[in-house]
């Protein structure tokens, strides 16, 4: 199989770096320029520093895609905005995508600055989003995230990698990336049982609640899907964000071989799926951004 990149099998490290770029027209030459060379602009600054364990991925939305390729991956389309009635969010899409982390905060705005140095001219828009492990890697909330990741790298593979299935695009995979705002002043009200009947979970060490006592509009309950007897999983990179004067909140981001997985999960989780039910954390939470994006192999990066 060709080379996946490098952040997209690997366990988180405690600093991340969320870019997404929305480019003026013309930009597609710049691209395929900065697109090819990321490979060895990572490894230079990697290798410099191995302690700091750095990895990135370069992903492209939809459009930005078929402007450099005359090849779409199948699944691969723009993500769609969602509206339940009182919960919504939004597609707000994007040409880039830059995934960086690391033990290292220099190093991940070292790459991000380098790699976006020649599309300035071309940048219509930028949203860039500096992210953190909090505490024992849990979320803003205070629950643990992650929970529910494949650990080994087998089946992280086997998760996040498309294979024989679009063999053209093999080593790739799609990617969602939604920015989502906390109102934790309303959630750090509530009393820890009803916040682990919001989430499924208990809170100090993340053990499933019991189906008896676990809520149907339980987070867990939503995202979790199973068809055939079979978990749907996907391989989450998500990172709490925030500043003690700013907003605060969870960079949603995770990568999959089978970009349905992320229709489904999200219908669930807004009250789309036909069932009246919706997530329940998503009550205490707004996504201000979202979009599909597909993070080629690294063979296809330098082809560009």
């Amino acid at each position: 199989m060709p080379t996946p990149q490098s952040a997209i099998l690997a366990l988180d490290g405690p600093l991340g770096l969320f870019l997404v770029l929305h480019l003026k027209p013309g930009a597609d030459d710049a691209v395929r320029q900065a697109a090819a060379a990321f490979p060895a602009l990572l490894d230079d600054i990697s290798s410099a520093a191995p302690e700091a364990q750095l990895v990135g991925t370069l992903a492209f939305g939809p459009q930005q895609w078929d402007r450099l390729s005359s090849t779409r991956p199948k699944l691969l389309k723009p993500f769609g905005p969602l509206d339940g009635g009182t919960l919504r969010a939004p597609a707000t899409g994007g040409d880039v995508l830059l995934h960086l982390h690391s033990a290292r905060a220099d190093l991940n705005y070292l790459v991000a600055n380098r790699f976006a140095a020649p599309l300035k001219p071309w940048i219509d828009r930028a949203e860039e989003t500096p992210a953190f492990r909090y505490l024992d890697a849990r979320d803003l909330t205070g629950f643990i995230d992650g929970t529910e990741n494949p650990q080994e790298q087998d089946e992280r593979r086997e998760a996040a990698l498309i294979g024989d299935e679009d063999a053209a695009f093999a080593g790739g995979s799609y990617i969602i990336a939604q920015r989502y705002v906390h109102h934790l002043e309303r959630w750090n009200t509530m009393p820890q049982q009803e916040q682990e009947g919001v989430i499924g979970r208990s809170k100090p060490d993340s053990v499933e609640l019991d189906d008896g006592v676990k809520p149907p509009t339980a987070h867990i309950a939503r995202v979790v899907i199973e068809e055939d007897g079979e978990e749907l999983e996907i391989v989450r990179h998500s990172l709490p964000y925030g500043s003690a004067s700013g907003e605060s909140g969870l960079f949603f981001l995770a990568c999959s071989r089978d970009l349905t997985i992320y229709d489904k999960m999200l219908r669930n989780m807004f009250g789309l799926s036909g069932d009246g039910l919706h997530d329940r954390l998503m009550e205490f939470t707004e996504a201000v951004s979202g979009g599909y994006f597909f993070a080629p192999s690294v063979e296809q990066l330098q082809q560009l």
